[in-house]
């Protein structure tokens, strides 16, 4: 089994975080990007060492922090060339990818892409969300504007 995919078995980013300090050392957390309600990228470098195939990982995990997806880059991929990757088809995502040297999965994955889609589920009042460049839902400023108090 490969450290990539021993990482990606943990399940869930907590426990993923602890093996990867036990296995490869310190980690360097470089971006956190939420796409819609459900999806996150967590973009961390990582000690050199021969166990991983680069020192970029990208952790894809839902909105309760189970990983998903773990890819292994040289360099930090750009956001939107991630989800060009991930989702062709969206035109809202361009770019290339640095050589990916690793890509696993686990049973929490599924394609991402339903996400961008313009009935993707959300748990957000549709008069509080607002579509997310890309696709997918995000909480809209009206719902963080104070409330009004009535005439009393």
């Amino acid at each position: 089994m490969s450290a990539l995919q021993e990482l990606a078995d943990t399940l869930v980013l907590g426990g993923l975080l602890e093996r990867l300090r036990e296995k490869v050392g310190s980690y360097e957390l470089l971006e956190h990007w939420q796409q819609g309600e459900f999806h996150h990228d967590v973009l961390m470098r990582v000690a050199p060492c021969s166990a991983l195939p680069g020192s970029v990982l990208v952790v894809a995990t839902n909105c309760n922090g189970g990983v998903k997806e773990v890819l292994c880059f040289d360099e930090p991929p750009e956001r939107a060339a991630l989800w060009h990757f991930r989702c062709p088809e969206a035109a809202e995502f361009a770019g290339e990818l640095p050589p990916l040297r690793a890509r696993v999965t686990t049973p929490h994955w599924f394609n991402p892409c339903e996400l961008l889609a313009s009935n993707a589920r959300s748990e957000l009042k549709p008069e509080f969300r607002e579509r997310q460049r890309g696709g997918g839902w995000q909480m809209s400023g009206s719902a963080c504007a104070p409330r009004k108090r009535s005439a009393e």
